[in-house]
């Protein structure tokens, strides 16, 4: 092992292979082998999963195991093979009854199981069932444009919301959601990271907080915030975001650490030790890799560069092979390398990453608290693992929505 934290990387480095076929589908024998690990993970969900009275959250709860079915649904069944979907709407009935109006996020509160019941229904043809869920997520804006209390982050605040109304606009059509909703919350979350900068005397326009503390990775912080705004494609508020977000990017710039990854937090007191899709560079890579896009300037690529290396280094997590803080999230930096370079070396390294996956519970990691669930558990393993097989058709779940770029 290289520390407590990371299990040390054995697998060699890449040495000129090519992994994708001319459809571009990852090459045999990887295909096979990885397609029989999603059957073989899908069967112990199957068998194991039981419906949580608590918790109806996509992160770790009942709606995660719909949200797989959904990506299930879109990647493998054919014409007219709705069972996935079926499969999704079982789980979702009991949620939707269950709904508490206390959060608003797509991961963590009740946007998640709204959206998704509205994506599933419009797959099935229920157009009105689809719109009453669609209505629904529009009349909590209010609340998440006036509430001071909340925060702007993802896992629970502003940009979750945010992230639950690209999310319709990817799977239903730009005009499910209307621009002036979309443009109230991102302005909400503009004139919150505004004032903060004003009020802690930041050199950058956008400052945030969460629980007092300034966090910077994906869930919690300044990366997750940041990239949610650039994935906003409302044309009045478009230049706007992008002049205010991109000197924010800069700042995020001159923090990371020599190693290529990055901190959690101003002042952490962990140093360089997290390295996870949450706190550290695998959250960050996607922000910079889309900034890169953006704004076409070369500094963006290498810092996701730097990220990537950091993550294939360190990236094999003890704590295990989930989405949030596991393997499996962090092989998404490689996908997003890979999609942003098109260099085959960065899939090799997803690829070997998959392969670590593939071994699931052979390596000692530890069980996570929701070892079944979508984001630190099972569920999120086979969503990669599915992701992987297409890779350039590859998201990071409830958090990456290419047709926003």
């Amino acid at each position: 092992m290289e520390s407590d934290r990371a299990f040390k990387n054995t697998f060699p480095d890449y040495s000129g292979e090519t992994l994708l076929e001319s459809n571009e589908t990852i090459k045999e024998p990887y295909h096979h082998k990885i397609s029989k690990v999603i059957e073989k993970l899908l069967s112990h969900l199957e068998a194991n999963y039981e419906m949580d009275r608590k918790d109806d959250s996509i992160y770790t709860g009942n709606a995660g195991q719909a949200f797989l079915s959904l990506h299930l649904h879109n990647k493998f069944s054919q014409s007219g093979d709705n069972r996935h979907l079926q499969q999704a709407i079982d789980i979702l009935k009991p949620c939707l009854k269950r709904l508490k109006g206390s959060r608003v996020s797509f991961l963590c509160g009740d946007a998640g199981p709204l959206a998704l019941a509205a994506v599933v229904y419009q797959k099935l043809g229920k157009q009105e069932r689809a719109r009453r869920y669609i209505e629904s997520i529009g009349e909590m804006c209010e609340r998440v444009c006036s509430d001071g209390s909340l925060p702007d982050e993802i896992l629970y605040g502003r940009c979750g919301y945010l992230s639950a109304l690209l999310f319709l606009q990817q799977n239903i059509g730009d005009d499910c959601i209307s621009k002036e909703l979309i443009a109230h919350v991102v302005e909400a979350v503009l004139k919150s990271g505004e004032s903060m900068a004003k009020r802690v005397r930041c050199s950058h326009p956008l400052m945030y907080e969460w629980h007092e503390k300034a966090y910077l990775g994906a869930a919690h912080g300044l990366a997750g915030i940041y990239y949610m705004l650039l994935q906003v494609q409302v044309p009045s508020l478009q230049d706007r975001i992008r002049r205010e977000v991109r000197p924010c990017i800069d700042f995020m710039l001159t923090l990371r650490f020599a190693s290529g990854n990055c901190p959690s937090s101003l002042g952490s007191s962990t140093g360089d030790k997290l390295l996870h899709w949450c706190h550290g560079a695998p959250g960050w890579v996607h922000m910079f890799a889309l900034a890169y896009k953006i704004y076409k300037d070369k500094r963006y690529l290498e810092a996701a560069r730097d990220c990537a290396k950091a993550v294939w280094k360190r990236g094999l997590l003890q704590k295990g092979y989930g989405i949030c803080h596991g393997t499996a999230g962090n092989a998404y930096t490689f996908l997003t390398m890979f999609k942003l370079t098109r260099e085959q070396r960065f899939l090799y390294y997803a690829v070997k990453f998959a392969e670590w996956c593939c071994d699931y519970g052979k390596h000692g990691c530890r069980t996570p608290d929701r070892p079944l669930s979508m984001f630190e558990g099972i569920a999120g393993t086979i969503y990669f693992l599915v992701d992987i097989l297409e890779p350039l058709n590859s998201a990071f779940p409830a958090f990456e929505f290419p047709k926003s770029f």
